[in-house]
């Protein structure tokens, strides 16, 4: 399984975040459209995430919810028949909620930037820093600290709940 470093935070500014985030990135970001559902889970997270009617991932994860930096496990196969696989998990588990966003991904180094705007939530940015398998956590730690300090992220900005959450929080009176 993987191990990714995770921090969330709100934004504010959208553009002044991209201006920031396109300064310290190697080369141009990609921009992604993703449609998560999640699935009841009982350890862990289970979400399928649709890119287009060809092509998504069912990804598994298990990630402490805290507001600092934390250490993600994650398992991810790939699917060309997300709505179909979606039906048969909503059958099978239930369906525990969705997050449609619009995801800008800068890369630097080892670390993935995801500036998010997320349907009926507004903008997030989440560093992930991906471990290879003799780093230490402590390290990923390190790095994910430079970069709010380098990004002027206040810890008061920083999330510790995931989109699904939040949005479950907000109430189930969102149509679209």
């Amino acid at each position: 399984m993987a191990r990714n470093i995770e921090i969330k935070a709100r934004i504010d500014d959208f553009s002044a975040m991209y201006e920031k985030l396109a300064l310290l990135a190697d080369g141009l970001p990609d921009i992604i459209d993703q449609d998560d559902t999640f699935f009841v889970c009982p350890h862990g997270r289970l979400k399928l995430r649709t890119f287009s009617p060809d092509r998504g991932e069912l990804i598994f994860y298990q990630r402490p919810d805290q507001a600092g930096p934390k250490t993600s496990f994650c398992q991810l196969t790939e699917t060309q028949d997300p709505d179909s696989l979606r039906e048969t998990l909503t059958l099978a588990y239930g369906a525990a909620g969705r997050v449609i966003k619009q995801r800008t991904l800068f890369l630097t180094g080892q670390t993935r930037l995801h500036l998010d705007r997320v349907k009926h939530l507004g903008d997030y940015l989440e560093f992930e820093v991906v471990l290879n398998e003799e780093e230490m956590p402590e390290q990923g730690i390190a790095i994910a600290e430079n970069l709010l300090e380098k990004l002027g992220i206040e810890r008061q900005e920083l999330v510790d709940q995931a989109y699904v959450d939040l949005l479950n929080a907000k109430g189930k009176h969102h149509h679209d």
